[in-house]
């Protein structure tokens, strides 16, 4: 598996997904799954940006380890959800 590939078609994709939308026509498949699971989560736009930059951070170290394929983002919010203490 090619990580550095990985790692910037990662970076590129999320960087898009931020920025409003991909131009692009042709993905991989990973890359449709992870838009789809995106999508599919339904946070907030503005909540949205602040997580999927923590995400792409999450994933670049996961990549970085070779761990891969990269985590989808509704597996990174429940991390991030069991992993802070609740505040009552």
């Amino acid at each position: 598996m090619d990580w550095e590939l990985m790692r910037t078609r990662f970076r590129r994709l999320i960087t898009e997904v931020i920025r409003g939308g991909t131009k692009r026509t042709v993905f991989q498949q990973w890359e449709v799954a992870l838009l789809v699971d995106i999508e599919g989560c339904g946070a907030p736009a503005r909540r949205r940006i602040g997580a999927l930059r923590q995400y792409l951070r999450a994933v670049e170290r996961q990549i970085d380890r070779r761990q891969g394929p990269p985590m989808k983002f509704s597996e990174f919010l429940q991390q991030r959800t069991t992993r802070r203490p609740s505040k009552e």
